[in-house]
């Protein structure tokens, strides 16, 4: 049976000043866990799980600190409205400062705010094998539960960087940086395209007008119908989709 203070321990994980002061944070369903666990590239310090999955994987998890829980212990530390399994406390994937850019599609992300979109885009960039994410300070936090769970195990295998955008740019010479806008040109007349920068808006907003300032091309996806806009991580899986 966990504690009182194990329970306000994981939970406390939910918010970011706890997951910056511990290093660690949560991922939660066997399909997350199962795939973190299997490819061994993340440290994950406690499972909290029920006893059907952890005889599942018992092998997998042999050199893991583990908890059995009832379905009811399990409900009072998840963050999901109906708790899945197993619930894992991670250590923060070790951060780097720079990223190549030659010879690589990059996604730079302007204040998405919403956390589902986050964790979505790094899922569709996985898909398409982009390897590397630059978020402004203003994006949500990679490692907030929704982001994680929306990625689906994706977010250790993308580099999430975090940057002020406009200088972070200018250090990028002679990449073309493409905008996506509603008023550029039709990605399909673009092509394939082995390298460039690619930057996505705010969901309500759009791109920041000093960043537009800043790309060498403007891009869009031609519109058919009457909708006004796109959700943020659809618009970058339609233009990965022409782009890569």
């Amino acid at each position: 049976m966990l504690s009182k203070s194990q329970v306000k321990y994981i939970q406390s994980l939910a918010h970011k000043k706890s997951r910056d002061g511990e290093g660690l944070f949560i991922a939660e369903g066997p399909k997350i866990i199962e795939d973190l666990v299997w490819q061994g590239i993340v440290d994950i310090k406690q499972i909290y799980a029920t006893k059907e999955w952890l005889d599942l994987n018992k092998k997998n998890t042999d050199t893991i600190e583990k908890f059995e829980l009832t379905e009811q212990e399990l409900e009072r530390i998840s963050q999901l409205k109906t708790p899945n399994q197993v619930v894992a406390v991670i250590k923060k994937i070790e951060t780097i400062n720079s990223i190549a850019v030659k010879n690589e599609i990059t996604i730079v992300l302007d204040t998405i705010q919403d956390p589902g979109n986050l964790g979505t885009i790094i899922r569709i960039a996985d898909w398409f094998g982009v390897k590397n994410i630059v978020c402004s300070p203003e994006c949500a936090d990679m490692y907030n539960p929704k982001v994680v769970q929306a990625t689906m195990g994706s977010i250790a295998r993308v580099t999430i960087l975090c940057k002020e955008l406009i200088p972070w740019l200018k250090e990028q010479r002679d990449i073309t940086v493409y905008a996506a806008t509603l008023n550029g040109r039709p990605v399909n007349d673009l092509g394939k395209i082995k390298e460039g920068i690619i930057i996505i808006g705010n969901e309500s907003k759009g791109i920041n007008e000093s960043l537009l300032r800043m790309a060498s091309d403007r891009i869009s996806i031609p519109k058919i119908g009457k909708a006004e806009s796109l959700n943020a991580a659809v618009a970058t899986g339609i233009l990965l989709s022409h782009l890569k």
